[in-house]
């Protein structure tokens, strides 16, 4: 079996850079649960597709060996440093490339020291595996890819691992929805911004745990629009690509706010 788990993660760094602040901890809790669930399921890469990694132009895979640094968020920069060190499996990556090239969709490795490497696959690494133990294969989010593409190439991710004989975990890094306070709150009364969007946030959580895939399918565009979901959900077609649109329900592990915007931390059953 190539895909061994696969889960859907925030990529805020509040939860991580803030664990102690109450609204938070329900998401850190589930992040807790989650990754114990992908140390159990032993894989030997993590495929992480992360939507703050944006590209132009093309398909960009993170090529180099090892990177290292440390990172200060964009929005959330009063909160503290994010500071990472992260082994790639160049094997795996460098077969992604070529296979997204041999797909017809442009395709290159990115291969350079101090690379900047983004809040979402940070946090995502930093929580799910804080040992940092399990290699990685990076691939960024092409702001002109549409789900289709991004379903198409999370398949073509996992057909790589296949041909190398390799188990590997799906990690979609995103939030739900993106309606964010504009004004400054205090952050131990964050909450869901919009209640319409609270709603939405947990129907798809539902039809998850259900594994209703037609509903999910049939939902999928309304919800990214209604709730002006993360990248429009293109960290879950990323997964789906992966597992070949096959799961048999879902748990979620945590779900509550980020500045208003919705998070969540989701298991799928595979």
């Amino acid at each position: 079996m190539t895909i061994v788990s696969a889960f859907l993660v925030t990529g805020s760094p509040l939860h991580f850079l803030r664990p102690d602040n109450p609204p938070w901890k329900t998401v850190i809790d589930g992040f807790d649960r989650a990754s114990r669930a992908l140390a159990m399921s032993r894989p030997d890469a993590l495929l992480i597709y992360s939507t703050q990694w944006m590209a132009v132009l093309d398909a960009l895979w993170q090529t180099r060996a090892r990177v290292s640094g440390v990172h200060v968020d964009e929005n959330w920069h009063e909160f503290g440093e994010l500071p990472f060190d992260m082994t790639v499996d160049t094997a795996l990556a460098n077969a992604c490339v070529q296979a997204t090239k041999a797909a017809g969709i442009t395709a290159k490795g990115v291969d350079y020291d101090q690379f900047p490497i983004d809040s979402g696959t940070i946090v995502a690494t930093r929580l799910l595996d804080p040992e940092g133990r399990i290699p990685l294969v990076m691939a960024a989010n092409n702001l002109y890819h549409n789900t289709a593409t991004t379903e198409r190439i999370g398949a073509l991710a996992a057909a790589a691992a296949r041909s190398q004989n390799k188990k590997v975990a799906v990690i979609g890094v995103g939030g739900l929805s993106g309606t964010v306070f504009r004004e400054q709150i205090d952050i131990q009364q964050d909450r869901i911004a919009d209640q319409n969007d609270d709603r939405w946030n947990r129907e798809i959580l539902r039809l998850m745990e259900k594994g209703d895939f037609p509903q999910l399918d049939a939902k999928g565009l309304i919800y990214a629009q209604e709730a002006r979901v993360d990248m429009g959900f293109k960290h879950y077609s990323w997964i789906k690509g992966a597992i070949g649109r096959r799961f048999f329900g879902a748990r979620v592990h945590g779900y509550g706010p980020a500045y208003g915007a919705g998070a969540a931390v989701v298991e799928f059953r595979l």
